[in-house]
């Protein structure tokens, strides 16, 4: 396999992720834990999307005894959001709505300021509201749910400088591979992060917070599980999948820098947009002609429609089992497979759409205050540290 490089703001190449998860020192996730989690599990975790993990057994554990667990994920706001984006907010969701999870949401857009050069400070708050209307339509319960916005929600400064005194800056060159970072913000930024993984025993009590993120994000998780009992917290979870495949390599990851926007699938995109973008760029594991596929059947492991459908889209486990045999023994030719990828993710944004609309008519500020900081959370935030 050609070399490839994981960095929390950069992937390239061919990913090799039981390499990966080996170089990080994470585990596989044990079929037992997750037999224990409540039914319908959730897709991405019983297909195998998700596959590495940091106590993640403790978390369930937790939860089932009905101690309080919280989840962590953000946005870093340097553009519009296309599907890779969304999809961890929704097994935030998932986790709150089956395991009474609470769930932080932090919008860093501070350190996209930091780390894309071209951007300014009115380019990442633009973005950042943007972004705000897609997440906020994913329908969190305002009562178990936090939005912090780090360039608004200033309180947070305070223990990102008691938990920076604790971090070395040999250690954040070395876990993070920084070497030839733009200016300090972006080798400061990452005890900012940390704050955000430790938030919600800060705002709340002490508690297992699991981190659902992509393995690229698992440097963060590192460092503060190293930092955690030592200003007296529970060490974080993590819980880490792969990436969501582009549309044209089912090794790589879904991104605006390798192709464009024309090959993302935007969570804005119409049923006729969807379908196009699939027909024209999917990666096929289909034959050269239809005799040849007929006669060698596809390789549905390497399709990137058939990947979606795996892992996100398609919940029917027997549905998913019979497409995959009429794929790869020919009789599911290539475009029926697309066809049929296109109407699922179709499907799918459209019920995103129709609750982002309502986020619009209602006023994204009216609706974003319900998930803002409370007085007394904020307080807590101030207060917090004051013996370390």
């Amino acid at each position: 396999m050609a070399d490839f490089k994981v960095t929390p703001w950069e992937v390239e190449g061919e990913v090799d992720y039981e390499k990966l998860m080996r170089d990080f020192g994470a585990q596989s996730i044990p079929r037992e834990v997750i037999s224990k989690l409540p039914e319908p599990i959730l897709l991405p975790l019983r297909r195998g999307f998700f596959y590495a993990h940091r106590d993640f057994d403790k978390f369930v554990e937790d939860a089932k005894r009905g101690k309080p667990v919280s989840i962590v994920t953000g946005r870093g706001p340097s553009g519009r959001m296309h599907l890779g984006h969304i999809l961890p907010f929704y097994t935030a969701k998932w986790f709150q709505e089956k395991m009474g999870a609470s769930v932080l949401i932090p919008i860093s857009d501070d350190e996209k300021y930091l780390v894309k050069r071209k951007l300014k400070i009115r380019d990442v708050e633009a973005f950042g509201r943007d972004n705000l209307i897609d997440i906020l339509a994913v329908g969190f319960d305002p009562e178990k749910t936090r939005i912090v916005i780090d360039l608004e929600d200033t309180e947070i400064y305070r223990p990102t400088v008691i938990v920076s005194k604790r971090v070395t800056y040999s250690t954040i060159r070395a876990v993070f591979g920084l070497t030839n970072e733009s200016n300090i913000g972006w080798v400061f930024y990452p005890a900012i992060q940390m704050v955000h993984l430790f938030l919600p025993q800060i705002i709340w009590e002490p508690q297992r917070v699991l981190v659902p993120v992509a393995i690229d994000q698992d440097p963060y998780i590192r460092v503060a599980r190293d930092v955690a009992e030592r200003v007296g917290l529970v060490k974080t979870a993590g819980l880490l999948s792969k990436f969501m495949p582009s549309l044209e390599s089912p090794t790589g990851k879904m991104s605006t820098s390798g192709g464009g926007e024309e090959k993302v699938i935007w969570l804005t995109d119409d049923e006729k947009t969807v379908r196009k973008k699939i027909m024209k760029y999917a990666f096929s594991g289909g034959r050269p002609t239809v005799e040849e596929h007929r006669r060698l059947g596809g390789i549905p492991e390497i399709d990137v429609s058939f990947l979606y459908l795996l892992y996100f889209f398609e919940e029917d486990d027997r549905k998913i089992k019979e497409i995959e045999e009429r794929y790869r023994s020919g009789e599911m030719l290539t475009g029926e497979l697309k066809e049929y990828t296109a109407k699922k993710i179709s499907g799918f944004l459209r019920e995103h759409q129709r609750r982002r609309e309502k986020v619009l008519d209602e006023g994204l500020e009216v609706v974003l205050d319900r998930y803002r900081l409370r007085d007394e959370e904020r307080d807590k935030i101030r207060e917090w540290g004051k013996e370390l």
